[in-house]
């Protein structure tokens, strides 16, 4: 956020020269990302102005670069070849209305435990999706790949290679080796765009015969796109809800990610909540212009730190390039050979492509394998916004499964051979007391183990003792599992106490109507008042015997 204390003339100028170095790196992406999802080149551009400035007033990380991203463009590519332009804008404020309350709601820290799995699963799908779409101006192919699945994408192009343009596989070419060989004979001046000055001289002076910019866009604007408007039904919002969701997480994780990686090399703190709100803010007013959805990018928010950032200045420096370079030299964009454009986004999908981490991952457990394969499978064949979701949803069950292994529930009575009894307080229990002692959180995954215990004891017990001292957590499907307890006791003529409950459950013990139905008494602090308890009952239960008369 722009604070006026921050300002030194100093880190003014590092500020303001980082953020016209990173508006350079910036550029080329923008209109790459842009006409890969099926929009004109310059509502990526925008995108990054508009993304770049609300992030920078309002990110709760400092020296964050707003603007499209590699992962965008297979969700907005899909979304506009089946719905159209307003659809785009629609599933963009969605998204950011999301963003806003994940933010405001405090979902910041939360974010952060989706499985490296999914995240490394999706990422994978996301590069394999981005070179697929760009083969055909990757090779100068007469085809389109726009629709199907990525097998059939993939048959498409193979058939079409007989008519490939030998020229644009040059280009394409030059294009990843000036990128990927780190050449930079002009010092901070980023190898894309070295590489789309020289292979646009290249075309334009030697005439050669490949699709430009302009050639696919000839009314290219040079100015800001006009406010959208577009109309709205309810069959229109019930589809961009998968869509939404699958932008805000991506934007979400992105951003997240982006600011972790500034903290490293800044040394600073981010406020997350601050950070996706700022992300949400930033993408409804790209919506409004008709744009892509935006976020905090890891890499142009690294070149910018690394070049010397250390204000907001920065990011608003980035958009306000933006802006004069679209306004001023949009027209030069449409001399922009495709194939340049295309071998960008390649070079985008090769460092999205973390090979490292994947056999990281095939050396793990297997249900993280399934994950990651499921997650991977599902965004290549299907879509990337059921990949994420699904990849969630079955890293989530895992941990559930995970985590009910870990709670164990034993049984304690005298009529059980006390030989396998490893408790040290079993001798002390008296006849018809039943204890149970729970190891672990009590929660909707695990009451199962207690509803097992309660089958164990061969006679019924007139007191049950539950031993809560290594229970830190329980829900609300726990203290349901607490009061079947009470009721089959109740039912039975026995007792329940609670013993050496934490504070956790405690509390949600007093918030709830179980509380009432086991009685203030009957939840004791340790177990020695639990056993006294215990006896206490036992005795008011007793019937008395009658007097005997004499003879």
């Amino acid at each position: 956020m722009l604070r006026l204390r921050d300002f030194t003339r100093a880190a003014l100028l590092a500020d303001v020269t980082a953020g016209l170095i990173v508006g350079v790196v910036a550029l080329p992406l923008c209109i790459a990302f842009a006409i890969a999802s099926g929009v004109s080149p310059e509502k990526g551009i925008f995108a990054a102005v508009i993304g770049g400035a609300l992030i920078a007033l309002t990110s709760g990380c400092r020296v964050q670069i707003g603007g499209p991203s590699g992962p965008f463009v297979v969700l907005a590519l899909g979304i506009v070849t089946q719905y159209g332009l307003d659809a785009l804008a629609v599933a963009t404020f969605m998204a950011g209305v999301v963003l806003v309350l994940m933010g405001r709601f405090g979902f910041g820290s939360l974010i952060k435990f989706i499985p490296y799995p999914v995240t490394t699963g999706f990422t994978t799908g996301v590069a394999i999706l981005l070179v697929t779409g760009e083969l055909p101006d990757l090779l100068g192919l007469p085809v389109s790949v726009a629709g199907g699945n990525v097998l059939a994408k993939w048959i498409t192009a193979g058939s079409a290679l007989g008519s490939a343009n030998y020229y644009a596989i040059a280009i394409s070419a030059i294009t990843v080796l000036l990128q990927l060989t780190g050449f930079r004979p002009l010092g901070k001046i980023p190898g894309s765009l070295i590489a789309l000055v020289v292979t646009t001289a290249a075309v334009q002076l030697l005439q050669l015969p490949v699709e430009t910019i302009g050639s696919r866009f000839p009314d290219l604007p040079s100015a800001i796109p006009p406010p959208v408007f577009p109309a709205l039904s309810f069959d229109l919002l019930r589809t961009m809800v998968s869509p939404a969701i699958a932008i805000a997480l991506l934007a979400a994780m992105e951003s997240l990610l982006a600011a972790v990686v500034a903290d490293g090399i800044t040394g600073n703190t981010h406020e997350p909540n601050r950070v996706l709100t700022a992300q949400g803010l930033a993408n409804v007013g790209s919506a409004l212009f008709g744009c892509l959805p935006v976020t905090s990018a890891i890499a142009r928010t690294a070149t910018n730190v690394r070049n010397g950032a250390t204000t907001a200045a920065s990011g608003a420096a980035h958009a306000l390039f933006l802006l004069l370079v679209l306004l001023a030299f949009g027209r030069w964009a449409s001399l922009i050979p495709l194939a340049a454009l295309a071998a960008t986004l390649v070079v985008v999908a090769f460092h999205l492509f973390d090979w490292r981490a994947v056999v990281a991952q095939l050396k793990g457990p297997k249900a993280d394998i399934a994950v990651l394969f499921t997650t991977l499978g599902i965004t290549v064949l299907v879509d990337l916004a059921t990949g994420i979701q699904i990849g969630i949803a079955l890293a989530g069950a895992l941990f559930i499964k995970r985590m009910s292994a870990v709670t164990g529930v034993r049984v304690f009575t005298q009529e059980l051979d006390r030989a396998s009894q490893k408790s040290p307080a079993a001798s002390a229990i008296p006849r018809g007391v039943d204890v149970y002692e729970i190891n672990g959180p009590l929660f909707f995954g695990a009451v199962y183990k207690l509803r097992e215990a309660m089958q164990i004891a061969r006679k019924l017990p007139r007191v049950r003792i539950v031993r809560m001292d290594k229970v830190n957590a329980i829900d609300s499907t726990g203290l349901h599992a607490l009061e079947e307890l009470w009721k089959l006791s109740r039912k039975q003529r026995a007792a329940l106490i609670i013993s050496e409950i934490r504070a956790q459950p405690f509390v949600a013990l007093m918030k709830s109507p179980v509380y009432v139905l086991i009685g203030e008494s009957n939840v004791v602090a340790t177990f020695d008042e639990a056993l006294s308890r215990a006896r206490e009952l036992i005795v008011e239960s007793t019937p008395v015997p009658p007097a005997r008369t004499g003879s």
